[in-house]
């Protein structure tokens, strides 16, 4: 594959949530969404299997998402990736790497239109060491504090898609 290719894309509905402080399925004007708190960091899970031509290097996670009203204001997201390994991990307990990667956005000024946020991860150790022809679920996360870089849209961050290509 080269730079830019596309190696997933998830929506709303091939979503799986954690037992608590999880993103809401929702509709807009008929589209699915997952409305993501604006004052409570939520979460939710997409699973795959990365693509056997997958080149082995950095990957970016475009997040594509909206505001239940919001026309101004900076949002912030973060993801993680886990390698569901054959013999290698145990499904009992989450296995994420432990090292988010966030990157911040802006609204746009019109209602109904999406922005992109885009999070890179480096090969290796912040991609849990995926590689190609391998399960892996990864982890978005609206850190609705901001912790890690400032999110002051009070209102729901819709996700409308969550796409993977290479860097």
């Amino acid at each position: 594959m080269a730079s830019g290719d596309t190696l997933a894309v998830f929506t709303p509905l091939s979503v799986s949530f954690p037992a608590s402080n999880y993103a809401t399925p929702d509709l807009r004007n008929n589209h699915p969404t997952l409305d993501f708190d604006g004052s409570t960091d939520e979460e939710a899970y997409f699973e795959g299997v990365m693509p056997s031509n997958y080149g082995g290097g950095s990957v970016v996670v475009d997040i594509y998402a909206g505001f239940s009203s919001a026309t101004s204001g900076s949002v912030r997201f973060q993801t993680d990736f886990e390698r569901v390994a054959s013999g290698g991990t145990d499904l009992d307990a989450d296995s994420f790497t432990g090292s988010m990667q966030s990157a911040g956005g802006t609204a746009n000024g019109t209602s109904g239109i999406l922005s992109k946020v885009s999070i890179t991860h480096t090969a290796g150790a912040q991609m849990d060491s995926v590689a190609a022809g391998e399960p892996f679920r990864l982890l978005v996360r609206r850190d609705a504090d901001g912790t890690s870089g400032t999110d002051d849209i009070a209102t729901d961050a819709e996700v409308y898609r969550v796409v993977i290509r290479e860097a």
